[in-house]
Order: C-alpha cells, then sequence, then structure tokens
C-alpha cells in the first residue's frame, strides 16, 4: 500500500477540487474517471494527477482502482434522468465494497449540510414536500451510513452547505440566463449557509493528511451564513450588476425554475441546514466569506462589467 488517494468523482466539482487540494498538500492523487479522454479528466492529467478508468456502475473496477490506495474520496452524483432511483446508494455501495475489499485505510465522504437533521425517516414529510425531496434527505443518510460503516480504519464525513460556485452562470438563481434578475421560490431573507468549492477541497486534503486528527469527525461545512437579498449585494458590487431579487414562488415557475427546486428552495428558507463558519474555524481550516469569493470569481473568470 502506499500512499495514494483515490478521488472519485474527479471531473466533478467536488471530486476536481479534492484532487487538487489533495495534490496540493503533497499526497500522490489518483483521480477515478469513466473516459480519460474528456476535456475534464485531461485537466487532470495535464496537472500532474493520475488517471485510473473506473466506473461506480461497474463496482470490480473500482475495486481494481482502488487496490494499493491508502484513502478514497467518496461523492455520489444523483441520476437526474430518474431522481427517484437508487443510483447514489448503488454507488455509495460500490465504493463502500472497494474499501473492504481493497482494505483501504482512510475515508472521507462529502454528503450535504443537513443530513443528520433531515435524513432520518419520517423528517421531511412527503405529504407537504413531496416523494422527491423526502427521497433526496433518505438517500444522503444512507449513502454516509454506507461509507462510514465500509470498515475503514479512520473515516471523516464532510456535510458541505450550498456552492458558491452555483451562482456562477448558468445559474438556477437567474432566470433566463440574466446574471441581474435572481428569481427565488424561497424567502430571500433567510440567512443560508454557502462554502466555497476551494474550501471543500482543503477539508478534505486537511482530513488525508491528519487522518488521526480527523477521525470521526463529522464537519456542517460553511464559509459564510448568507440571505439571497445580501448575496446578491455583494455579487452587484463585485461584479458591477445591479441585481433584482425577486423571491415569490409564483414567479419563480412562470420563469421556468423546475418544480423540484421550487420545492428545494422553500424547505431551505423553511429549515435552513445547521452548517457554520465557526465548525471548520475550530478544525483549523481555512473558510471563504461570500465577497471575498465574488471578487476573486470576478479576478478569475475576468468578468466584464454589465455597465
Amino acid at each position: 500500500m502506499d500512499d495514494a488517494v483515490l478521488v472519485t468523482g474527479a471531473t466533478g466539482k467536488q471530486g476536481g477540487a479534492v484532487a487538487r487540494a489533495a495534490q496540493a498538500a503533497g499526497l500522490p492523487v489518483r483521480a477515478l474517471v469513466r473516459d480519460p479522454g474528456t476535456q475534464q479528466a485531461l485537466a487532470l492529467a495535464d496537472a500532474g494527477i493520475d488517471l485510473v478508468t473506473g466506473d461506480l456502475d461497474d463496482p470490480a473496477s473500482v475495486v481494481a482502482a482502488a487496490r494499493g490506495a491508502r484513502a478514497v474520496f467518496s461523492v455520489q452524483m444523483p441520476d437526474l434522468a430518474n431522481l427517484l432511483g437508487d443510483r447514489e446508494v448503488q454507488h455509495a455501495r460500490a465504493i463502500a465494497e472497494a474499501v473492504r475489499a481493497a482494505g483501504i485505510d482512510q475515508v472521507v465522504h462529502t454528503s450535504v449540510s443537513g443530513t443528520g437533521t433531515f435524513g432520518p425517516a419520517g423528517v421531511v414529510d412527503p405529504q407537504e414536500w413531496g416523494p422527491l425531496l423526502a427521497h433526496y434527505w433518505r438517500t444522503k443518510l444512507a449513502a454516509e451510513r454506507l461509507l462510514t460503516g465500509s470498515g475503514a480504519t479512520r473515516v471523516t464525513v464532510l456535510r458541505p452547505s450550498g456552492f458558491m460556485e452555483n451562482f456562477l452562470q448558468p445559474s438556477m438563481y437567474h432566470a433566463e440566463g440574466d446574471p441581474e434578475r435572481m428569481i427565488l421560490a424561497g424567502d430571500a431573507d433567510v440567512a443560508l449557509p454557502f462554502v466555497a468549492l476551494a474550501d471543500i477541497g482543503a477539508a478534505a486534503a486537511a482530513a488525508f493528511v491528519e487522518p488521526d486528527r480527523f477521525d470521526g469527525v463529522v464537519l456542517e461545512l460553511a464559509g459564510e451564513r448568507i440571505s439571497f437579498r445580501a448575496a446578491a449585494a455583494a455579487l452587484s458590487e463585485a461584479w458591477d450588476l445591479a441585481i433584482t431579487v425577486s423571491d415569490d414562488p409564483e414567479v419563480a415557475r412562470a420563469a421556468g425554475l423546475p418544480e423540484v427546486f421550487v420545492r428545494a428552495q422553500e424547505f431551505g428558507s423553511r429549515h435552513p441546514s445547521p452548517a457554520v463558519p465557526q465548525a471548520a474555524r475550530d478544525l483549523g481550516l481555512p473558510t471563504t466569506g461570500f465577497a471575498e469569493w465574488a471578487l476573486a470569481q470576478r479576478q478569475a473568470l475576468r468578468l466584464p462589467s454589465a455597465r
């Protein structure tokens, strides 16, 4: 066994952030990719990250990719074509089985803020919120339990809040792609937790570097709690925009927001996730404030002035 970290979901948002952060921390990284020829996979290879071909729908390929590695980063994505399906649980099971078969010592699993609060059966009433939202939280908890019960000696669970990067275009928060119109179904004045992807990567990398210190940690991860209205003001300032905010669910539906997002935003404003920045700070982890993130995005993406 070497010191390699196998990163699943490496061509996605969280996995990509973790792969790069772990590499920056001096760890050898294996990125699990279905197709090594994609633009995202080639970008990882160009950065010096080793690619290993595997598919979470093929458990044997995950076992093969995990053999000899010390640690695994676990992340699952829902099947957007079948939101009531069990693909996330199947993928979590495939990773957990690979951990056992390959004798992996450490797992860092990423879930979502609120899993421990809203995940248990009966907490989210499907009669009130619909079957999709209840299924979403049950699935997150089931996946988390599979990885914490995988047999790894050291296990860390990250529960990140909403991604700050979701405010980048194309964004579900903006109507018809107009960056100056934020159209929401939830209450725009309720403070919610958000986190930068880089902070998720940094937290996972820290856990891989210090596995004993982070063993047993369940981290509700946020960089700032901020309302959508305050976020719009910060974005307007950083990006030289004049963003207006509407939080009428019927306006959101008329603007084309899918019903699943309407209900999710309404649920989020009624039941904000519990993540707070202090939890990461108490562990010595970096946190990025929303205004700081927005300004960095303008500089990195060279966003033009809207006026």
